[in-house]
């Protein structure tokens, strides 16, 4: 039997995390779930079954290279990297602090690089693969309650741009999904229908990014309820 191509999804949580891995177990990949504490993720690995929890602080270069060996030796090289972690704290710049602005940085900006940096040998091996990188309204626009958040979201979406310039001649594809709006999860009733985005309709538009022939590439999509104003 074939083995499965190995998905990393990077920052798992009840809404998006939950849902990107869910999609790529189910559609057949073996699913790597990396995160700070593995409370969560472990539970989620035993309802999808061909999963494994790993615990990875991505603020943490050495936390990053050692879950990755794991995962490497456990499930086999990673196919498909989503790069979900996000950090930043809200509020103005006379409200942010240097230790909280520094933190966005590092979550969203050295953490990718640094995480792309583990995955890239295998891929380059392979001369394949799929780096896909959740980013926010923020990527594209700042407002002054964002004033960590979206500096690092846009220094995010400048470098993996550079990865796609340099990457894609090499078969490896590295996209930007920018999620223009609140998230809830399929079944939650709480909010008028058309005013936010569904967690696995949004899973369903990261896989298909993984999905896509070489001769029709996407670097960036954006993700939008129908009802929002934008």
């Amino acid at each position: 039997m074939a083995k499965k191509q190995v998905c990393a999804v990077v920052g798992i949580g009840p809404m998006n995390g939950r849902a990107f891995a869910a999609r790529f177990a189910k559609e057949g990949y073996a699913v790597a779930l990396l995160s700070r504490s593995t409370e969560y993720s472990s539970k989620l690995a035993a309802e999808l079954g061909d999963a494994r929890a790993y615990a990875c602080d991505v603020s943490e270069g050495s936390s990053i290279a050692a879950a990755f060996a794991r995962v490497n030796e456990e499930l086999g090289p990673v196919d498909t990297l989503v790069y979900n972690a996000g950090s930043g704290t809200w509020g103005t710049i006379d409200d942010v602090s240097d230790e909280h602005f520094e933190r966005a940085w590092r979550v969203n900006v050295l953490g990718l690089f640094q995480t792309v940096r583990a995955v890239l040998p295998t891929m380059r091996e392979a001369k394949r693969g799929n780096i896909l990188v959740i980013g926010a309204t923020a990527s594209l626009r700042g407002k002054p309650f964002t004033t960590a958040f979206a500096s690092a979201k846009a220094a995010q979406r400048s470098l993996a741009q550079s990865f796609a310039r340099q990457l894609g001649p090499e078969g490896i594809h590295v996209a930007v999904v920018i999620i223009d709006g609140g998230i809830q999860n399929r079944g939650d009733t709480s909010r008028e229908e058309g005013t936010y985005l569904d967690a696995d309709d949004i899973a369903i538009t990261v896989h298909h990014l993984a999905r896509q022939p070489r001769s029709a590439w996407t670097f960036e999509v954006d993700v939008r309820p129908f009802k929002e104003n934008w």
